[in-house]
């Protein structure tokens, strides 16, 4: 089991960059493919970002494709996600998520393929 702590979030202008933390508990943070999501008031729960257990793939929703990064470091059991260029349809809850099964984007995007989910963190863009 894999317990998640989101931190990094906060109020930023349009254009402007932020950088989500997530730390895991626990020393197999390796067997953990690690996903990104994201809730925006009265929509549902979105994938933003994913990234497999080396690190050696990673998977980005279109809407964030050439503006965020996702990175991890499996020393310090920590992913990141690099957000940049940030646009108010960017505001919402941010949510990341392991998963110990199979590492394809199709699995990887579908939140109910993760079992282990932080408590989330707000990100607001004003424009």
């Amino acid at each position: 089991q894999v317990q998640l702590v989101e931190s990094g979030g906060g109020l930023v202008q349009a254009g402007g960059s932020l950088r989500l933390s997530c730390a895991a508990s626990g020393r197999t943070f390796s067997r953990y493919s690690m996903g990104w999501f994201r809730q925006a008031p009265g929509k549902d729960r979105e994938f933003v970002a994913a990234i497999t257990r080396s690190g050696g793939s990673t998977y980005y929703a279109d809407s964030v494709k050439g503006r965020f990064t996702i990175s991890r470091d499996n020393v310090k059991n920590t992913v990141y996600l690099q957000m940049n260029s940030l646009k108010p349809e960017d505001t919402a809850v941010y949510y990341c998520a392991a998963t110990n099964g199979w590492e394809t984007m199709s699995t990887l995007s579908r939140q109910y393929d993760y079992p282990y989910w932080g408590q989330g963190t707000q990100v607001t863009v004003s424009s």
